[in-house]
């Protein structure tokens, strides 16, 4: 008799016996779940697994769309390697490099393509993408000893990216994919096979090839492609300093701190810091003083508040006499915070400040008059009872930090010429390679942890747990005022995530892992074990980096 293994399904909320061994795929069309739209993958034990996994012991599972975040990671993992594939099998001496997420797609180019990338180029590319997903190739999921699966990806070429992330990660096993004689290395779960990929696009963007993707609140549709010339703008200037310091990738990064040149890399990444907040501060000064209030907006954990210090420093440098205001201090009190689609406090909705006050200081400044700021304490939710005493000079620059800066709503009735608009935001420019990019979310989403962690009383579980609407506040009332920023400015640094790294992980090792969080969780600490760990010793205490794992000299 063969033996049987049962497994809980939380879409059904039924217990089931299977024989051991039967993959994820069978048990979902035996129970004939009804999602809104394709199955992709499972959740097992709250694990992100693919569908050919096979079950030996008794689970939790949950099916999950493409409407899920996890499942759309899937379905976008899929997608690059059917790119890749398609690229190796039309221009075999090229190489398809996935470098980060824009416009709600992802920024492609192929390196040694001997052709323009043009109109025609991807329409090529395109229609072997159609072809392969019509063939339903079979995408198998292999693991063996890493040094047999790096001398697998020594013999197949335009590997080197991964060459060095194998040298450096120091895994005894890995796993990598398979499209015939085609293979990659994705860090997480695919797709069975190439037919279960839909809707995609593959568009002409600046100097390469955009990834259009379903719009995860109606797969149906693919997302809108909007052309962002600023936020395109200042991802090139960091790749381009990127190649300068060799650093494009992960294992570049660890191969360089094994190599002791750790402090280096600090050194220079906070004085490329320093040098752009200069330059944001001459052209502020240069508009011949006719600007009095500096709007710096950005989503959550972009480093804000520590940039708005170092720019009130360089405008000093700068001849001018800046102060500094967050509108935090405007939050209304937690009960008449606005609710999200959930029932849960919406605190990234414009109407979570008292625009009002706001703007009622703000005139009164103007005029020369001095206000009483209020301030909000997080941990009870509510306005404490100090004030801190603001008075503007004929020489005086307000510098206004929080997430609704670029917001047209949020000031109303100052001339725009008074005003300066920032965008801050930290766009992780390294990959892990060439087919696996950093998503920015992550690196914000770890500092905001961290920080809740340390100086809000929130939990890892708490803070994952509030991402969701975050996310949504933040798509809905900050990235669409992105391009009116006067300047953007990059706070990521190129190695903060081996720094995060220390801090992050005792954090994240509090997650239950039987809660609906530890999916996410264990997804993080995965990302992690990329980086070998490097010390924070050498962070300047201006650093912004400071401003989430401490030490900083600035005081918040």
């Amino acid at each position: 008799m063969d033996e049987l293994v049962r497994i809980y399904c939380k879409n059904t909320k039924t217990f089931h016996d299977y024989q051991f061994g039967t993959s994820l795929l069978t048990i979902y069309n035996d129970l004939n779940i009804n999602l809104n739209y394709q199955v992709v993958a499972a959740r097992v034990n709250h694990k992100i697994s693919d569908l050919n996994f096979l079950i030996y012991k008794p689970k939790d599972i949950e099916f999950i769309d493409i409407s899920d975040a996890a499942g759309m990671r899937v379905y976008v993992r899929t997608l690059c390697m059917v790119l890749a594939k398609a690229v190796a099998d039309l221009y075999p001496n090229a190489t398809v490099c996935i470098q980060h997420s824009i416009s709600k797609g992802y920024y492609c180019k192929i390196e040694n393509l001997e052709l323009t990338i043009n109109q025609e180029v991807i329409g090529t590319i395109k229609d072997r993408i159609k072809s392969l997903i019509a063939q339903d190739k079979t995408i198998t999921c292999n693991e063996q000893q890493t040094t047999i699966v790096k001398q697998l990806f020594l013999n197949s070429p335009n590997n080197e990216d991964k060459i060095a992330l194998f040298d450096s990660i120091g895994s005894p096993y890995c796993k990598y994919y398979q499209i015939d004689d085609f293979i990659d290395y994705y860090n997480s779960a695919l797709l069975p096979s190439t037919g279960h990929l839909g809707l995609f696009d593959l568009v002409q963007y600046y100097e390469g090839m955009l990834l259009v993707m379903p719009n995860r609140e109606n797969p149906h549709e693919l997302e809108q492609v909007e052309f962002l010339p600023k936020m395109y703008d200042i991802f090139k200037e960091h790749k381009k300093w990127n190649k300068i310091l060799n650093m494009s990738t992960v294992g570049e990064f660890n191969m360089a701190c094994k190599d002791k040149k750790t402090r280096n890399l600090i050194k220079v990444s906070e004085a490329l810091h320093e040098k752009k907040v200069a330059q944001i501060a001459d052209m502020i000064s240069g508009r011949n003083e006719k600007v009095k209030f500096v709007l710096i907006a950005g989503p959550s954990s972009s480093g804000k508040t520590t940039f708005s210090k170092r720019l009130a420093i360089q405008l000093m440098v700068s001849g001018l006499k800046p102060l500094t205001l967050s509108l935090d201090n405007y939050f209304v009190n937690r009960e008449n915070t606005p609710l999200d689609v959930n029932g849960g406090w919406d605190f990234e909705h414009l109407h979570a400040l008292d625009l009002a006050l706001f703007n009622q200081h703000l005139q009164q400044l103007a005029n020369g008059e001095g206000v009483d700021v209020p301030t909000f304490n997080f941990e009870t939710g509510k306005r404490g009872t100090s004030t801190q005493r603001l008075e503007m000079t004929a020489d005086s620059i307000l510098v206004i930090e929080g997430i609704h800066g670029l917001n047209p709503e949020l000031v109303t009735d100052i001339a725009p010429e008074k005003t300066f608009k920032i965008f801050v935001s930290a766009l992780t420019t390294i990959s892990i390679d060439n087919h696996n990019w950093i998503s920015t979310t992550d690196t914000r989403l770890l500092r905001r942890i961290i920080r809740d962690y340390k100086y809000r009383s929130y939990s890892a579980q708490d803070t994952i747990s509030r991402w969701p609407s975050v996310r949504r506040g933040e798509n809905k009332w900050i990235f669409p005022y992105q391009e009116n920023a006067d300047v953007m400015f990059n706070s990521a640094l190129l190695f903060e995530l081996a720094v995060l790294k220390k801090f992050a992980e005792p954090i994240l090792a509090e997650v239950p892992k039987y809660c609906d969080e530890y999916s996410e969780t264990h997804r993080l600490l995965k990302f992690l074990n990329y980086f070998g760990p490097i010390q924070d010793s050498e962070i300047p205490p201006t650093s912004l980096l400071r401003e989430f794992v401490g030490g900083s000299s600035f005081s918040y």
